[in-house]
């Protein structure tokens, strides 16, 4: 198959096995962070809170990076969340897309950040930052999730007070959503905080972790590992602070091959 790039007039020979499919959504919520859906391939299938590599069709040899699948496994479409890097080799141009436009993406989905890879808890912590939100507009709209806990606390760190539009939109509409909407309502936490702006929680999740206030916010006990199960997804310094808090308190990072308390995901910054 060859595909042809508009913007710069290039062909190239479509890899066999990659899927090409088109955009059908795209939302810009700031200068630095946008939403895009594109088509799913019929024979497509994955687990909600796994990623996919995803490219353009505009060189010989496409460029792809690791994007998790914000949407649960039973969507028609696929959504991604993504930063805008001005020279970054694959969002200079992905930020640019419109409706119609081509996007190429690998087959085979894998990641950490799914229900099979932690054992049974009672609270489910999803900590998060930027787009490391991503993977979880996935897991907290898969039914199976609110079968497997009692209850699901979504946490998002960013810098400014916009940076959260996605997540306030996210979680608004998971209180609506047709299949999970009634237990979301009585599960679903949702704890967004800002470290650049005055908001209503401020502070990096990690800081509030340790001193207690998230806990006291939320009317929920410290952590636990005999009672909570953790997902972490976000910043590289994010991701080792939180997994060191987990750590020193005596949990135990769990994998797809060996499920335990807690799950980090390091196939890309958010």
């Amino acid at each position: 198959m060859v595909v042809v790039d508009t913007q710069n007039s290039q062909q190239f020979v479509k890899p066999k096995g990659v899927f090409c499919e088109k955009v059908v959504c795209v939302e810009h919520y700031t200068d630095r962070l946008f939403m895009f859906r594109i088509t799913r391939p019929t024979s497509f299938r994955f687990r909600s809170g796994e990623f996919v590599m995803i490219g353009l069709p505009n060189q010989a040899k496409p460029i792809y990076r690791a994007y998790s699948i914000a949407c649960p496994s039973w969507d028609e479409e696929l959504e991604f969340y993504s930063i805008k890097v001005p020279d970054g080799p694959l969002t200079k141009d992905l930020q640019k897309i419109r409706i119609g436009d081509e996007i190429l993406m690998r087959p085979k989905p894998t990641g950490t950040l799914v229900n099979d890879a932690l054992i049974d808890g009672k609270n489910l912590y999803l900590f998060s930052t930027g787009t490391g939100i991503a993977p979880f507009a996935s897991v907290i709209r898969d039914p199976e999730t609110y079968e497997k806990f009692e209850t699901i606390i979504l946490t998002h760190t960013c810098r400014k007070v916009a940076e959260l539009a996605y997540g306030k939109k996210l979680f608004e509409l998971t209180l609506e959503d047709p299949l999970v909407g009634d237990e979301a309502k009585g599960q679903f936490v949702y704890y967004p905080t800002v470290t650049q702006e005055e908001f209503s929680n401020t502070g990096r999740v990690t800081d509030l972790v340790q001193s207690g206030k998230l806990f006291q916010d939320l009317n929920l006990p410290e952590l636990d590992p005999q009672r909570d199960r953790g997902m972490i997804c976000g910043s590289m310094g994010f991701l080792k602070d939180m997994k060191e808090i987990l750590l020193t308190k005596g949990f135990v990072e769990g994998s797809n091959s060996s499920p335990a308390d807690f799950v980090v995901e390091r196939a890309f910054v958010g």
